[in-house]
């Protein structure tokens, strides 16, 4: 037999996810659909760390998925916090998919960019689907303006979010005026503002995107959410466990989601059960569970590796469909036995 290996460059994978951010949503929808209905594998995930640099991790996430998918891979992604200091991004990633048939690796992907894309599309649908299938927001909050939120941000408004106000969080003031300058669509929105403190951008904002790199909870006020927002706690330990035993919990696999010290781990720990976690966006989907408006909801995603595996394999099938992939035909040498 012969096997070819591809190799998919960042720009190729940027190209394909903007030019089909509704495919992509779909794509994640079809991802979770596979998973609640048995058809996928989805360990957890290994974390590398280093003793002398207790910020730095590398994770490896494997997975497979059927359900017309077929494919397996694996996500080896690094997040070196002090890159951000020296002007480039903290995290960096390639995905490797292999054959369901043979095992043999077929692809290797630039994985950061699949990566915020899933993590975008993920929380886009759950936004939806939260919101009473609505794309409509008074006020978007974001909490912490970096490489994910932009990627939200974008997937929300390319799917023809209404939006009429942005408000804009971030331990530096200085991030969130790049973000307002930079990314932000200032004619889609009636005003999009820096504010200074995160109890103000909460308090005015029905629908509020987390992505920090808080460790621990930095919020702890449940008053604060009185006004019933969706939330999308993407970066999953900005909330004290308070906060959730009073909300409805929307998670996108219960078991994954509790480990590692989340804030669905935390008040796991404090309450001693479950039974704060109304279901699964999947259960959401397929009517098996719902929320409505008469407490906050909050979508807490650990992020799964199916989810880059389809989208992988969806960017995969794109990029050779359009010959945009670099092919290697003598990747693999020895191929007799």
């Amino acid at each position: 037999m012969h096997f070819e290996l591809s190799i998919i460059n960042g720009k190729t994978v940027s190209d394909i996810v903007r030019a089909n951010r509704h495919e992509c949503i779909r794509i994640v929808r079809e991802a979770y659909l596979a998973h609640a209905d048995g058809q996928s594998v989805n360990p957890d995930s290994y974390f590398l760390k280093f003793p002398d640099k207790p910020d730095c991790r590398i994770i490896a996430l494997p997975a497979y998925v059927g359900n017309g998918f077929d494919v397996a891979g694996l996500k080896w992604i690094a997040s070196f916090p002090g890159n951000v200091r020296r002007g480039f991004p903290r995290a960096s990633a390639v995905l490797v998919l292999n054959s369901y048939e043979t095992g043999y690796p077929l692809a290797i992907l630039e994985s950061s960019i699949i990566s915020a894309a899933r993590t975008a599309a993920s929380a886009v649908l759950a936004a939806r689907w939260l919101n009473g299938q609505s794309s409509r927001a008074h006020a978007l909050g974001i909490v912490g303006t970096g490489f994910i939120a932009r990627y939200v941000y974008d997937f929300l408004v390319d799917t023809g979010w209404a939006i009429e106000e942005v408000r804009l969080y971030d331990r530096s003031p200085v991030e969130s005026e790049k973000f307002r300058d930079s990314v932000c669509r200032l004619e889609q929105h009636r005003a999009v503002t820096v504010v200074p403190d995160v109890a103000q951008l909460v308090t005015a904002c029905d629908l509020i995107l987390f992505t920090t790199v808080a460790s621990t909870p930095h919020i702890a006020d449940a008053t604060l959410f009185e006004h019933n927002p969706v939330v999308l706690h993407i970066s999953l330990r900005d909330l004290a466990p308070g906060i959730l035993l009073k909300s409805q919990n929307v998670v996108d696999d219960v078991e994954h989601v509790m480990k590692a010290n989340t804030s669905p781990h935390l008040a796991e720990q404090q309450s001693g059960n479950r039974s704060f976690v109304t279901g699964t966006l999947a259960d959401v989907m397929t009517g098996r569970r719902s929320v409505n408006r008469s407490r906050p909801i909050i979508f807490s995603p650990f992020g799964m590796g199916i989810l880059d595996v389809a989208v992988g394999k969806w960017v995969y099938d794109q990029a050779v469909a359009t010959g945009r992939e670099l092919r290697l035909s003598d990747f693999f040498y020895d191929t007799v036995r």
